[in-house]
């Protein structure tokens, strides 16, 4: 294959390969043995919201037996708060949503947004978010600052303009992109734009920059937040002694100088399991639960006390006016309310959780084993640049190949977010090629997890299926690699 002197001239090339990519692709799937009766029917990830993990029997059975009970919601809602204060303490409290994106809302509506009522002009408010992976969800919801980043959203989600991201924004809201120490912010992918690239990421380095931003603009600075994930895919690869991410610790202890509240969108996370909201200091932490838990489809609000009152008396759970501790009744978000399913799944998810970690946790070390043995199968030229780690957090395992661009030399192609919306990353699309639907693989770093047709009823990994989805990626990468002309 042919040798590029530019990055730009090399993902041209593999923009112009790409039906000779997805042919390859293909016969190599022949080859490994991808399964013709669950072509296209299984993945390497249950946790995206698209195409979600069926569900285990223990999230069927209680759906079945509470489905026939005539119980009220807020029942269930305070069971939630009862499992919530037993493993984090009285002064933490939940609210169930329909979706993550639900819940990130309402929490930075009723949190960072100035007031919308009384005498005189609204004022404006800032929050401030780590420039880090996926900042279209938790970064979308105010105007960007500095103006450099004012068009960072454009070619994100399915729709563009006022209905898509740019329709997010709320009441008279800014978001402070604050750059993170060590990070690289290179253009990349087919649709070529910056992706950050965060493995070296410095917490105590990224502490100070923020803490100037957030003096800059302490007068109007009503919040921070950031994912709450905890790899070095996602800048978050250096803990302290108990395993909790600094990279969150310090943005805690900035949250507490100003007293404003840090919210962590941790969508794509375990409550109790995964990364621990009482041990980095935030305030609030958020949930998918159809993602990583099993449960339906659900979003999830943890939170301190204080802070969790005005975001539950938005969704109309704070009581009745006539005097209760607990209501399901109407608010300004009573459209992001879950249903009858989606609260009992979610509640069975959260008792397991608590009561039998091991059903979350095992799946994930049997996965692990599997991704390092069958990454021994890239290429020699590249494999010393790819990192495996694993994440409880996420029912995951990460694989980064951001090294494989070190030295100046040129790496295994990194496709953008953007190379996802538009169809052109070739490791997701590649992926359906070869009958496999494909996992988040963009920036960089591809998180693998179970449950899409690779665990049993029970959530127990399938080796089998699980081996020749990873095999498959693999192949990929070999074979777009060779045409991006990295390898001899």
């Amino acid at each position: 294959m042919a040798k590029f002197k530019f990055k730009y001239q090399m993902y041209k090339h593999l923009r112009d390969n790409i039906p000779n990519i997805y042919a390859e692709a293909s016969k190599a799937a022949e080859k490994i043995g991808v399964p013709a009766d669950i072509k296209g029917k299984f993945g390497l990830t249950g946790a995206i919201s698209g195409c979600p993990a069926p569900l285990r029997n223990d999230i069927l059975e209680a759906g079945e037996k509470e489905a026939k009970k005539v119980v009220p919601l807020a029942v269930y809602v305070d069971q939630m708060r009862d499992i919530v204060k037993e493993v984090y303490g009285d002064d933490w409290d939940v609210a169930p949503v329909n979706t993550c994106e639900a819940g990130l809302w309402v929490s930075f509506d009723a949190l960072f947004t100035p007031p919308a009522m009384g005498r005189g002009d609204n004022y404006r408010s800032r929050y401030i978010a780590l420039y880090e992976k996926h900042i279209h969800h938790q970064a979308g919801y105010g105007r960007p600052f500095p103006a450099r980043y004012k068009d960072i959203l454009a070619d994100r989600g399915s729709t563009a303009g006022e209905l898509g991201f740019y329709g997010k924004r709320q009441n008279n809201l800014d978001t402070i992109f604050a750059p993170l120490a060590g990070a690289k912010y290179d253009v990349h992918g087919i649709k070529y734009h910056p992706v950050p690239l965060l493995t070296e990421v410095d917490p105590q380095a990224s502490q100070k920059s923020i803490a100037e931003l957030a003096e800059r603009h302490a007068q109007m600075l009503t919040g921070f937040t950031s994912l709450g994930y905890e790899t070095p895919g996602y800048g978050y690869g250096i803990k302290d002694k108990e395993g909790t991410p600094v990279l969150q610790k310090v943005v805690a202890e900035l949250a507490q100088k100003y007293n404003v509240p840090y919210v962590i969108d941790n969508a794509w996370g375990l409550p109790f399991v995964g990364t621990n909201p009482v041990k980095n200091g935030c305030d609030v932490i958020i949930y998918s639960m159809d993602k990583a838990t099993g449960s339906p489809l659900c979003g999830l609000i943890i939170g301190k006390e204080e802070v969790m009152v005005p975001i539950r008396r938005a969704l109309g759970m704070h009581g009745d006016r006539w005097g209760t501790t607990a209501s399901y009744g109407k608010a300004a978000y009573v459209t992001n309310d879950p249903g009858k399913e989606a609260l009992v799944g979610a509640l069975a998810a959260l008792k397991a959780l608590k009561d039998k970690p091991e059903m979350y946790t095992k799946p994930v070390d049997d996965l692990y084993d599997i991704v390092v043995d069958e990454i021994k199968g890239l290429d020699p030229q590249i494999r010393d640049g790819f990192i495996v780690n694993k994440s409880y957090n996420s029912t995951a395992v990460e694989i980064n190949y951001e090294k494989t661009w070190k030295n100046g030399k040129m790496g295994v192609p990194i496709f953008s977010i953007e190379d996802m919306y538009s169809g052109t990353n070739i490791f997701q699309s590649g992926m359906s090629a070869m009958g496999v639907i494909p996992t988040v693989a963009y920036d960089g770093n591809i998180y693998i997890s179970t449950g899409l047709a690779t665990t049993d009823e029970n959530g127990m990994l399938i080796p089998d299926r699980t081996r020749v989805a990873v095999k498959a990626l693999v192949e990929l990468i070999n074979i777009t690699s060779r045409y991006a002309g990295i390898l001899e």
